[in-house]
């Protein structure tokens, strides 16, 4: 008889921004005159940047002639795109990442999913709490845990993020194999500092680890001592692997494009010791399960690397950092103590109390939608993550609204 995988039942019974969508669903169904402003999820809502539009148009036309259709593309992208990559986001920054070894995809969320696939089973696990997570459903998948025991899972180091540290993990005590990390950080805007990131990559060599480094939200970084890419540190080379999203730098996320990065000098070992190079792993893992990403989509993700482009995007991240200002700003006054809302484009709000009831308390009394910590972790308790995703009115709405309902 065929049999299911039974890792599936070890996870929590929905994801929570499902969790989310069922209580704000509800609410919505019972309350059909009240208007809900959602800063929960951290969809875009401002229209892509016009550069990217007029490469949209301009590719679209190109599939309509013979001359200039385009079938099948290259699995791993065109060279277009990742020749804009490697120059524009890393070799700008001193950072010697080649263009073959860049990855094009669909996702950040998908390939931080995937990329588990090319470690073995029973590899060691380091990662935050709270987290995004992906990172921890899509090991429980794989079977590289127990069961969910008190709201942790077994066979997991976790690395807390907590007031007492900046929201920023230390290094754990314990050899772990596979450590994610995130900065900016979603769910708590924390950044990085050079030296924190140092001493994460001179852990990992000195276990012979690997870093899975999700930068999707590095264009929202303003202090110009803050690294973007954890390729800035030395020898990062050799323990790093980065993620990187159009989604959130240039409103891609109805779009869908991303990108991985592995180089070539990343090894992973066998049984036997043996090294092998996580590039070619990675390669025939993508050439073999994944089709590409639409011609026409790579054309508009190109196009944020011109001057206009390069303006362009940093106009849309300055806009939503601007809403970020105005969310701080209010809390603070309010009370809270806050994380985020300067490098990233999300604030995390010690709330002092339960994090579930205060998400009721805005969504019933203010009709405003966040994200409840505690979905995000044991360590994400007592907090709540506002996104400053949405429209200048909205938020300002929003604002007012939570004021009121907070008096």
């Amino acid at each position: 008889m065929i049999r299911i995988n039974e890792n599936y039942s070890k996870l929590k019974a929905s994801y929570l921004f499902s969790d989310i969508a069922k209580r704000v669903n509800a609410y919505v169904a019972a309350n059909p005159g009240k208007s809900v402003i959602r800063l929960g999820i951290g969809d875009v809502t401002e229209p892509l940047p016009p550069v990217c539009i007029e490469a949209l148009h301009q590719a679209s036309d190109e599939m309509g002639h013979r001359s200039t259709f385009k079938g099948y593309g290259p699995e791993q992208g065109y060279a277009f795109l990742r020749d804009a990559i490697a120059q524009h986001d890393y070799a700008a920054r001193g950072c010697p990442i080649a263009a073959d070894e860049i990855f094009v995809s669909d996702g950040a969320k998908c390939d931080c999913g995937n990329i588990q696939e090319i470690f073995a089973q029973d590899v060691r696990l380091a990662i935050p709490d709270p987290v995004y997570p992906v990172y921890v459903d899509t090991n429980v998948m794989a079977g590289r845990t127990g069961p969910n025991v008190d709201g942790r899972y077994e066979g997991i180091t976790y690395l807390e993020s907590t007031p007492a540290n900046g929201y920023v993990p230390s290094v754990p005590k314990v050899a772990t194999d596979l450590i994610y990390l995130c900065f900016p950080n979603n769910p708590t805007g924390a950044v990085a500092t050079r030296a924190q990131l140092t001493e994460w990559v001179q852990y990992a060599r000195q276990h012979k680890a690997v870093i899975l480094f999700d930068s999707a939200y590095e264009a929202f970084i303003r202090d110009p001592q803050i690294p973007h890419s954890i390729y800035e540190i030395e020898g990062a080379r050799e323990v790093a692997i980065e993620l990187r999203s159009f989604s959130k730098t240039a409103g891609f996320t109805g779009t869908r494009c991303a990108y991985t990065v592995i180089p070539k000098s990343l090894v992973a070992y066998d049984a036997a010791g043996n090294a092998h190079p996580l590039h070619a792993l990675w390669n025939r893992r993508h050439t073999t399960k994944f089709n590409g990403v639409a011609y026409p989509i790579q054309k508009a993700a190109a196009a944020i690397y011109t001057d206009a482009g390069k303006q362009q995007t940093r106009d849309l991240i300055d806009f939503y950092l601007g809403n970020a200002k105005l969310i701080r700003e209010a809390m603070t006054r309010l009370g809270f103590s806050c994380m985020g809302g300067d490098n990233a484009p999300y604030l995390w709000v010690n709330t002092g109390r339960d994090s579930w009831e205060f998400f009721d308390l805005l969504l019933n009394r203010a009709q405003v939608v966040c994200t409840p910590g505690a979905g995000f972790g044991k360590c994400g308790e007592g907090h709540v993550r506002i996104s400053a995703f949405n429209s200048r009115e909205n938020v300002e709405a929003a604002l007012a609204r939570i004021a009121a309902a907070l008096k």
